[in-house]
């Protein structure tokens, strides 16, 4: 457990006489809830979060890449992608299982609930798939959730990884459906759709965002968050990621976000998805402590830990547990 960091024994807590989810919103709706004046905004997503959680609580994740670069895909903001050879990342294998478990014990130790490994694959081999099922099983035996991040999944290899103890599969749908092929060419926003359906199927919990800064503008935000509220069942995670603008990726001259209109899109998705976790992810290294705050007052309830996400920096675990230490907030033990 991190130093200066309280655990916590309490699960979150859901009131039966809460309202039923909501899975019809409109991107009208959330464009209208993104515009509120702040306090007002940050007033309805509070309101939400204390409904169903913990406000003082946070749950923590670490990522790890286990195969890492080479990815045939085009995503611009992606420097694993073969087609940006100036991004930096080398293509590697497919790590060893007994490496994979090595830093799975030592995420645990630090604190870390869940243990999310990612593969720089357009969809998996099956022989590679049958590698990823033995490191699942070993983190599981850890005490650990697992999620693995692969690509995309047909239906056979959905619940082979749910037979292997597979608990979160994430999937990103990373924009609007309008902006999204100016982002990615190689892979549909319905073949996306597709695959979270297949682990849906396979009883598989989902985790699922987007990136925000890649030039969208704010009907493709309030787009992204529809898409994600619309869903047949919310994503029990979703992590609302900020682009790391990374040397060599098509994107990485494009412009920084306003912190404030950033905490805007965690506080609709908080309202508009009200029993998910709310994920804090990728960009965090370039935020302020304030900024982080914010974030966490408008219901963001899940964070990464560790140095590195996959390629790109991440906060220090000291510089995290200083913030969480300051803020009186403390880590989960409960299962998201």
């Amino acid at each position: 457990m991190p130093d200066g960091v309280i655990p916590s024994t309490s699960p979150c807590h859901a009131d039966p006489s809460l309202p039923p989810v909501r899975t019809d919103w409109t991107r009208d709706e959330i464009a209208a809830l993104i515009a509120l004046p702040f306090p007002e905004l940050m007033f309805r997503a509070q309101s939400v979060h204390r409904a169903r959680f913990d406000p003082t609580e946070i749950q923590i994740s670490t990522l790890l890449s286990i195969k890492t670069g080479g990815c045939p895909e085009d995503c611009a903001y992606c420097p694993q992608s073969a087609k940006h050879e100036d991004g930096g990342v080398k293509a590697s294998r497919l790590m060893a299982v007994e490496a994979v478990l090595k830093e799975a014990r030592a995420a645990r130790d630090a604190g870390a609930a869940r243990f999310c490994m990612g593969a720089a694959w357009r969809s998996p081999k099956d022989h590679d798939l049958e590698t990823v099922c033995a490191m699942v099983e070993g983190v599981k035996s850890l005490g650990m959730e697992t999620c693995v991040t692969l690509g995309m999944l047909d239906d056979r290899q959905a619940h082979r990884l749910r037979e292997a103890g597979l608990d979160y599969y994430n999937h990103n749908l990373d924009t609007s459906p309008e902006h999204y092929g100016s982002i990615i060419s190689t892979r549909t926003y319905q073949e996306r759709l597709d695959t979270l359906a297949h682990v849906r199927d396979a009883g598989i919990n989902v985790c699922c965002g987007g990136i925000v800064g890649m030039g969208e503008n704010d009907d493709d935000r309030a787009g992204l968050i529809a898409s994600l509220a619309s869903l047949p069942r919310h994503p029990e995670s979703v992590p609302i990621n900020l682009l790391v603008r990374v040397a060599g990726t098509p994107l990485a001259g494009a412009d920084p976000v306003d912190p404030i209109d950033f905490v805007r899109i965690i506080a609709a998705a908080r309202i508009a998805m009200p029993a998910s976790r709310v994920r804090l992810a990728a960009g965090r290294e370039d935020m302020t402590d304030e900024a982080q705050t914010l974030c966490f007052l408008a219901g963001a309830n899940s964070i990464f830990y560790g140095e590195k996400l996959l390629t790109t920096p991440n906060p220090e675990a000291s510089r995290d547990a200083r913030l969480l230490a300051r803020l009186g907030m403390h880590t989960s033990l409960a299962q998201a």
